[in-house]
């Protein structure tokens, strides 16, 4: 085990550490209290302009001219444009007056401002008499998780309480997908796409890596001797970068022209295909249920593009789970890898580090005790983590143990302690109930 790069006068480091982040937790309550504080003055500017309304036949155009100049005014001291503010405004207020439970929860530490935002986010696509309902079971979940990991799980949830189907909102929302050319500068534009999010995803996914694959030769080309690692030692682009010229080659030629190693009319290149991990929920598998599926680490996707992706074994691997319970009742992949793996990819969804997103597909397992130091290739004590924090795992004086249940319990050099569940909903198998009349095998 390599030391810790902390042991240099560890004592001073770990005090000096300690105050620093004493500093920040009271920074953090602090700047929570100003931000509500101005939240409030925002949301008061707003009904301080409906109270001013009071001629019935020009109400709309009264409230809208009384706004601007209240926007104006409040412009002036916060040194920005009016618009600005009168957006600010609309904000304030859905937050303060839509969801003043979570401001709440927020106000006495139980939860940050990005969970307040990820609430607000998700809870607007509902009608506005559901937000109550949707925040109480909002604020619970976020109180366990960083802001980063309940998104998802967020909009998952208002996914399914809303009263129209998400196959029949996703229909809707389809119908407007475009490519839109957005004039940039210095000779730049953006390309922006507006497509259903597992097809951009699946597009994401191939190009980055078809731009590692091109990074990867280059390095190893780079390593080795002669004329020709002199001239990819040249190219020093980055992923990036790499990502882009590939995504202009597969538009503009259809080809990766770029994989200068090809040896079929695509290349190897060409052979590589996206790699998305989906859960899909048994009910709307068989076709009893119209929610969202959840790309894991990402966004709800419709449900008829799930049972589609679910039929095809040749790229996708498929996770079921039952709505109800959270149990995972089948999984398949393309990849055909071990159980255990299979097992951990389920169980861990994302890296296990606190706060981290990073999906399981592209993260490392890891043996919570160390395999050199004797530990053992079970799943007790094996564990997703990403290749950042697998490392700062190996080489800092952060130590992790692996508790029951795939629990993970981080300590960091100050002492603190971290507890990391596994994500909801964890894979069980549970043995089939015998027929009737028949006794249970155990």
């Amino acid at each position: 085990m390599t030391e810790a790069v902390e042991s240099p006068g560890r004592e001073d480091y770990l005090a000096a550490l300690a105050g620093i982040v004493a500093d920040v937790e009271a920074v953090e309550r602090r700047m929570a209290a100003v931000q509500i504080e101005q939240l409030r003055a925002l949301a008061a500017a707003g009904r301080l302009a409906d109270g001013q309304t009071v001629h019935r036949n020009a109400q709309v155009r009264l409230h809208d001219m009384v706004l601007r100049s209240i926007t104006a005014e409040v412009g002036g001291v916060m040194r920005t444009t009016d618009r600005t503010v009168q957006r600010r405004i609309g904000e304030a207020r859905t937050i303060i007056e839509g969801f003043p439970a979570a401001v709440t929860a927020w106000e006495s530490g139980r939860i940050v401002r990005e969970h307040v935002r990820a609430i607000v986010d998700a809870g607007m696509t509902l009608p506005a008499e559901m937000w109550a309902e949707f925040e109480a079971i909002a604020i619970e979940r976020c109180e366990r998780e960083a802001p980063n990991r309940v998104r998802g799980e967020l909009e998952i949830l208002a996914q399914r309480m809303h009263p129209r189907s998400f196959a029949e909102r996703h229909e809707e929302a389809a119908a407007g997908r475009c490519v839109r050319l957005v004039p940039g500068r210095d000779g730049m534009s953006d390309l922006v796409a507006t497509l259903p999010t597992v097809i951009a995803e699946g597009i994401h996914d191939r190009l980055t890596q078809q731009a590692g694959a091109i990074v990867d030769t280059r390095e190893e080309r780079a390593a080795g001797s002669g004329d020709a690692a002199g001239v990819v030692a040249s190219d020093t682009r980055t992923t990036d970068q790499v990502r882009a010229d590939v995504f202009a080659d597969l538009l503009l030629a259809g080809t990766p022209a770029l994989d200068d190693t090809r040896d079929t009319s695509a290349g190897p290149l060409g052979a590589i295909r996206a790699r998305v991990q989906v859960l899909v929920p048994a009910a709307t598998l068989t076709g009893s249920d119209d929610g969202p599926c959840d790309l894991s680490g990402r966004s709800p996707i419709d449900p008829a593009t799930a049972r589609t992706l679910a039929g095809d074994t040749g790229i996708w691997e498929r996770l079921f789970h039952d709505p109800t319970t959270g149990v995972t009742v089948a999984t398949d992949s393309y990849r055909v890898p071990s159980g255990m793996r299979r097992f951990l990819q389920a169980r861990d969804q994302h890296c296990r580090f606190p706060g981290c997103r990073v999906a399981a597909i592209r993260c490392e397992v890891d043996h919570t005790h160390d395999h050199a130091l004797g530990g053992a290739t079970e799943l007790s004590n094996l564990a997703h983590l990403c290749q950042r924090h697998h490392s700062m795992k190996q080489f800092t004086a952060w130590r992790v143990r692996q508790l029951k249940g795939g629990v993970l319990e981080w300590t960091s050099p100050l002492g603190r302690t971290y507890r990391e569940d596994a994500p909801t909903p964890a894979v069980a198998f549970t043995p089939a109930a015998p027929p009737p009349g028949e006794p249970a095998p155990f």
